[in-house]
């Protein structure tokens, strides 16, 4: 009895002891984890679809570069995984081209074009915009135009003498990240024009004595003003020789109220009871800083520009960074 006792008593020794030690060797695997392929990649595929929750071993041992919008991409120098920091952005997105990029000055053809097929009225009109970013185009406009009508079928002239109208405003270019030499254009304008017109030579059916009758309106001041909608191309010929389509839509906003009716012809605008008219303008573009678009290879910070190639090994270590020695 007593030997089966000891026995007993051993075995529970041993079995405690088998148990400390196990306990020992799971404490010492979690203080001190084996760094081998398999643990160093964990992490990475742990975070495979969350690139919020990249940790700083992965960083540690990782290169990065910011892209243009903004945000840092960490590329693991042992797997080659890329990952996006979307959590933050080390800076707004950068505008692919610069600030003031050229100036343009252009004819607008339209209107003499128009008077070769039977138009009678409009002259001439000259255009001036700003390049900011190949994106935002503020613009002027400063024209001549005047009319001289007599109507099919009816009995009056209309006449407006040669007057300046002035038009405001802005382009907008849904390329603004592709080439610069084409642009899809839309566009906002007020337009405001002070002129004067009168109705002459009106005749009257004949009277009692068979005599017709004659008469003319006085000339009338008036100012009327408008908002302009437009959409169109522009597109380079030939060094800083530019052409641009466009077609305008167009209402009033407000005019000069006369006792003698309302003008037929507006300078700028066009005939009263048209929405819709064009434009066909040749520009001459002044080149304000002739810096293109950069290709941005940010590595750890150092940026290489455009104006610059870029070296071969540059890049090749970009595309697959180097393993650090063990």
């Amino acid at each position: 009895m007593r030997r089966l006792l000891g026995a007993l008593l051993v075995l529970i020794a041993l079995s405690a002891l088998t148990a400390v030690r196990a306990q020992e060797r799971r404490q010492r695997r979690h203080s001190s984890p084996v760094e081998n392929q398999t643990t160093m990649t964990q992490a990475v595929n742990e975070t495979r679809n969350d690139t919020s929750r990249i940790n700083a071993a992965i960083r540690a041992r990782s290169t990065h570069y910011h892209r243009d919008d903004g945000f840092t991409v960490y590329i693991d120098t042992v797997t080659g995984q890329e990952w996006v920091d979307s959590t933050q952005r080390t800076s707004l997105p950068k505008m692919k081209y610069p600030l003031l990029m050229d100036a343009s000055v252009g004819v607008n053809i339209w209107d003499p074009v128009m008077r070769l097929f039977g138009q009678k009225h409009g002259l001439v009109g000259f255009t001036a915009d700003v390049n900011m970013h190949n994106r935002y185009f503020p613009s002027v406009e400063v024209g001549l135009g005047a009319a001289h009508d007599t109507p099919s079928g009816y009995n009056y002239t209309y006449r407006s003498p040669m007057s300046v109208y002035f038009k405001l405003g802005a382009d907008y270019n849904f390329l603004y990240n592709s080439n610069p030499d084409y642009k899809f254009l839309a566009g906002v304008r007020y337009g405001l024009a002070p002129f004067s017109w009168q109705v002459t030579d009106v005749t009257m059916a004949p009277g009692y004595w068979d005599d017709p009758v004659s008469f003319s309106m006085p000339s009338q001041n008036a100012t009327v003003g408008w908002f302009e909608f437009s959409l169109g191309l522009r597109v380079k010929l030939a060094g800083n020789i530019h052409a641009g389509w466009a077609v305008r839509f167009h209402g009033l906003l407000h005019e000069t109220k006369s006792i003698h009716g309302k003008p037929w012809y507006i300078p700028g605008f066009g005939s009263r009871g048209g929405v819709i008219s064009g434009s066909f303008t040749i520009s001459y573009t002044l080149p304000i800083n002739k810096r293109q678009a950069p290709s941005v290879l940010d590595l750890d910070n150092e940026t290489i520009t455009g104006d610059e190639p870029v070296p071969a090994d540059t890049v090749a270590a970009a595309a697959v960074p180097a393993v650090p020695a063990e």
